[in-house]
């Protein structure tokens, strides 16, 4: 079973080195209507670090280049079947400036776009709100508050309910690790937890905010407790969605591997993975709203379905938001099946629904969402069109101007 995802030529085309100079690059929008659509490909190594596309019009559009040497823009519009050229120069000293930011605040990562707050991360782990909460509920390495272009809080960290429920969150339920049946969701049983381990990196930009972090699967069954899993997170935000319909966009890139020889089971089981906890004034089954990409808003027939993607939503302090889950097709056992919690507001990408399967040693175990948070009521149009294009990306050839 493979699990690592491969950028392929639909998302980029790789050129060997060459000096600084300019080159062409044709963008194919292939079979739907492109706007505002993040688009990567591969920029050539010639050490500028400052690079921009120049279409027809004139208008200089910035990329934005990052570890890996993939460069990422912000396509304005394209229609279906139609292509457009642009001119990739580097910038030189000509710099854009960042439009989404990402600040440390403490043992938070603060991210903004145009002065506003789009989520924090919560790194290390965060201090307890109530007095009934236990410390073994302590933990980092999630998203909380996360919030709308409107200013509106939709995510709850720590519900009275569900102590462990955290914004959104990665943790597993059912697992068999070396004889043993460590719970890494319900932190409260004492048998496993999640636990944020280093926060590599983050950045901001003209194009993209995100970070990169470690967490580790913790067995606490054994004596003394052992690692099972050993995770990275990559978070991006994008500059997108400042106009009249308004939205913010991020992702998620989860990648997991064995810490040692000893492969992770996970038996049947109806909940366990990517989990979104609504704010605390959606609870209740009348306070809370799904729709899933089959256009099912009924949560009971919902519940263990198969979707592309998942729309939660609900009112807090009268105002109506929600935040679209969308699940890439390159995850495990796409697409995924889904928890739809009957009365609260609680969701979840759940892969061990249905069946069993396992993480052996030497692989990678790779998901990779994206989230979609709005104003009002969902947009099941918008929701499709931002899924083609994280899922069926516009094609990029690049080649020397001549």
């Amino acid at each position: 079973m493979t699990f690592r995802f491969a950028l392929t030529a639909s998302l980029a085309l790789a050129v060997g080195q060459t000096q600084a100079a300019n080159h062409s690059i044709r963008v194919d929008a292939g079979h739907y209507d492109r706007l505002d659509t993040p688009v990567r490909f591969q920029l050539p190594e010639s050490g500028g670090a400052n690079w921009q596309l120049t279409g027809s019009d004139g208008q200089a559009l910035p990329v934005q280049l990052d570890e890996r040497g993939t460069g990422t823009f912000i396509l304005p519009k394209l229609a279906a079947f139609q292509t457009a050229v642009f001119t990739l120069s580097d910038a030189g000293k000509k710099a854009h400036a960042p439009a989404v930011n990402v600040a440390r605040q403490g043992s938070r990562l603060h991210f903004t776009l145009g002065g506003r707050t789009v989520m924090h991360y919560q790194a290390e782990k965060s201090e307890l709100p109530r007095a009934d909460l236990e410390p073994i509920y302590r933990r980092g390495g999630y998203l909380h508050p996360i919030v709308t272009p409107d200013g509106t809080v939709i995510t709850d960290d720590y519900p009275h309910n569900h102590k462990h429920h955290h914004g959104i969150w990665f943790p597993w339920t059912n697992t068999e690790f070396e004889g043993r049946k460590p719970d890494f969701w319900n932190m409260g049983k004492g048998t496993g937890t999640v636990e944020f381990t280093e926060l590599q990196g983050y950045w901001s930009g003209p194009v993209h905010a995100g970070l990169a972090s470690s967490h580790q699967f913790v067995d606490l069954i054994a004596k003394p407790r052992k690692v099972a899993l050993k995770e990275t997170w990559r978070v991006q935000v994008y500059a997108v969605g400042r106009g009249d319909l308004a939205y913010h966009l991020f992702e998620l890139e989860s990648v997991q591997r064995c810490a040692g020889k000893s492969k992770i089971h996970f038996p049947q089981y109806r909940y366990g993975g990517l989990g979104f906890r609504g704010h605390g004034e959606w609870d209740g089954r009348e306070n809370c709203f799904y729709l899933t990409s089959n256009g099912e808003s009924d949560r009971i027939k919902g519940h263990a379905t198969r979707a592309r993607w998942c729309h939660v939503g609900g009112k807090t302090d009268g105002k109506l938001a929600g935040i679209g889950v969308l699940c890439h097709p390159s995850n495990f056992r796409f697409p995924q099946p889904m928890r739809i919690h009957p009365t609260e507001p609680f969701f979840n990408f759940a892969p061990s629904q249905a069946g069993e399967w396992e993480i052996k040693p030497g692989e990678e175990y790779v998901s990779r969402y994206q989230f979609v948070v709005t104003d009002g009521k969902p947009d099941a149009a918008l929701l499709d069109r931002l899924w083609n294009d994280y899922a069926h990306p516009p094609r990029v050839e690049i080649y020397d101007a001549k």
